[in-house]
């Protein structure tokens, strides 16, 4: 069960809920587009730049970095997480390992607050490859954090504190709404759901585009028209607090096209088609954690 949900309805201002208690310094491990969102989220947030360092190989990535924000970049983890209260794991999965592996040479006696974005790995292998027990919040964000719009679940182990829970809840909402949820096992049906929802999004704004098309629309006036209908449905869901079957059926008049159209869904079976994607994805989800050692 998904609660204690967060967010800041406009992307772009500070958000005053974004602002970490007793930052210390925050160190990302990886310095690709998500931790380039949440670290433009923090800063409009409050977080000063010279509190935030990242560790990243790529040169040029590094000085980007360094250019866009007026933070701290080095080439080595060590350098990175000097004095840190919190490191961020922002890298692929399939490296995740050395990298904790390289992290837990580096921390000597330190125990940060351990964050990890890194898709499918779980905490306990985390704390495992690390190679002690440390605070651990798993992290499970989409990639709308790109644009201070994104969606992520939160886990933390029993060493967390609340302080913990909260500067990792703060850091992710810096960039959207978050979501703690009660079971590491439900962090599969989490990426099914918002982590791989971006892309059913997209689809079906790619289909309602085709579709207009047929219909004799040109295809720029149909994305535009399909696109600011989507984005204006989510700020009325997000923003009025209603079940989204109570605005569904405020648009649908009996008889009318709305009604004609819904009922060509329900007939192909929309709702059946979405629960086996999403049940597929969650699968997808356990066998590509069950695979990592």
């Amino acid at each position: 069960m998904l609660v204690q949900l967060q967010h800041a309805r406009d992307p772009m201002p500070p958000n005053p809920q974004s602002r970490i208690p007793n930052p210390g310094s925050i160190a990302f491990i990886g310095g690709g587009n998500m931790a380039r969102s949440l670290i433009g989220a923090l800063i409009r947030g409050g977080v000063a730049a010279a509190s935030i360092a990242v560790a990243e190989p790529d040169a040029g990535a590094r000085d980007a970095l360094v250019r866009d924000f007026a933070i701290d970049a080095h080439a080595a983890t060590a350098a990175a997480i000097r004095d840190a209260g919190t490191i961020v794991l922002a890298v692929k999965p399939q490296v995740l390992q050395s990298v904790c592996a390289e992290l837990g040479h580096a921390l000597g006696d330190a125990s940060p607050l351990i964050v990890s974005i890194a898709a499918g790995i779980r905490i306990e292998q985390i704390e495992r490859w690390i190679g002690r027990p440390l605070p651990i919040v798993r992290a499970m964000p989409n990639t709308p954090a790109l644009v201070g719009a994104g969606a992520t679940g939160l886990i933390a182990n029993v060493r967390a504190s609340a302080d913990d829970r909260a500067r990792a809840e703060a850091l992710l909402g810096a960039a959207g709404r978050t979501a703690w949820i009660e079971r590491e096992a439900l962090m599969d049906a989490v990426t099914a759901l918002s982590g791989s929802g971006p892309a059913y999004f997209f689809l079906l704004v790619e289909a309602l585009e085709d579709a207009a098309v047929a219909q004799g629309l040109p295809r720029e006036t149909a994305r535009m028209l399909a696109s600011q209908t989507c984005l204006g449905a989510g700020r009325m869901l997000a923003e009025s607090g209603e079940a989204p079957s109570t605005l569904r059926e405020r648009v649908t008049s009996p008889g009318g096209t709305t009604a004609a159209a819904l009922a060509a869904f329900e007939e192909g079976g929309f709702r059946e088609l979405v629960s086996d994607a999403v049940a597929a994805a969650t699968e997808r989800g356990r066998e590509l954690s069950a695979r990592t050692p």
